[in-house]
């Protein structure tokens, strides 16, 4: 009984094991992004608090604000650098017995993870934030004065374009699922559906405002990369030996 125990339990602690090391290695990938974002900080604010210039002043309440300010933007920053190496752990661990083929694949295809995420948060950062604030900035003015927290800001834009970078990760995904062989052109065909009320409700969240101007914005790039999606897949699909697609 005993013997039998410890068989179970063995593959549970190379698990265990295993996800330790994977967050580690994305860990350690993490904190080399956000020392190069570090170097690159201040020019990220400059550009976040552009649309707020002339039109709103940004206040400190605490003294140790600016510095914690700083380290947001570095650590998005070093998101964006690290995001390769935090999909592959992540792909990695869920799809095991990965070929040497397959982890080539990988390599090859995940540094396009980081450019679609410095995509998305280039997209948000010039296009969406600056359309969101100046509806903001123009309801209710003749009622408010538009005065804002540097931390609450930064706090509102730091979730807003993290979450617009990651969702410009779908084809990527949605490719390497089909090269992978965890499911077929066929099977995303018949989702497609689904996917567009995904697509519209992931975009109603993201959005931070209720009207539907900014919604749309959101939500016609994140279509065009799910359908941009579907494309790559029924190039990249590959079927996978000794494993059924996803149902």
């Amino acid at each position: 009984m005993a013997t039998e125990i410890e068989s179970n339990s063995a593959p549970i602690l190379e698990h265990l094991r295993e996800l330790r090391d994977r967050l580690l290695r994305a860990a350690l990938a993490l904190i080399i992004g956000i020392i190069i974002g570090v170097i690159f900080a201040k020019p990220f604010l400059e550009i976040l608090i552009a649309p707020l210039r002339g039109t709103t002043t940004l206040q400190l309440l605490r003294p140790t604000e600016n510095i914690i300010i700083y380290f947001k933007a570095a650590l998005i920053l070093g998101v964006i650098v690290a995001s390769p190496v935090i999909i592959y752990q992540v792909i990695a661990f869920i799809v095991p017995g990965l070929t040497g083929r397959e982890k080539r694949t990988l390599w090859v295809t995940l540094p396009f993870a980081g450019l679609l995420f410095a995509a998305g948060v280039a997209f948000a950062s010039f296009l969406v934030l600056p359309f969101t604030l100046n509806y903001l900035q123009t309801f209710l003015t003749d009622l408010f004065k538009a005065e804002y927290s540097v931390g609450y800001y930064m706090s509102f834009v730091a979730n807003f374009v993290l979450w617009i970078g990651v969702a410009f990760e779908l084809p990527l995904v949605i490719a390497l699922l089909a090269r992978l062989g965890l499911v077929t052109p066929e099977q995303l065909r018949g989702t497609w559906r689904y996917a567009i009320v995904i697509v519209a409700l992931l975009a109603a969240v993201i959005t931070p405002t209720p009207d539907p101007f900014t919604m749309g914005i959101v939500m016609a790039p994140l279509l065009g990369l799910y359908f941009l999606g579907l494309f790559l897949a029924r190039i990249a699909y590959r079927p996978r030996a000794g494993s059924q697609p996803l149902e």
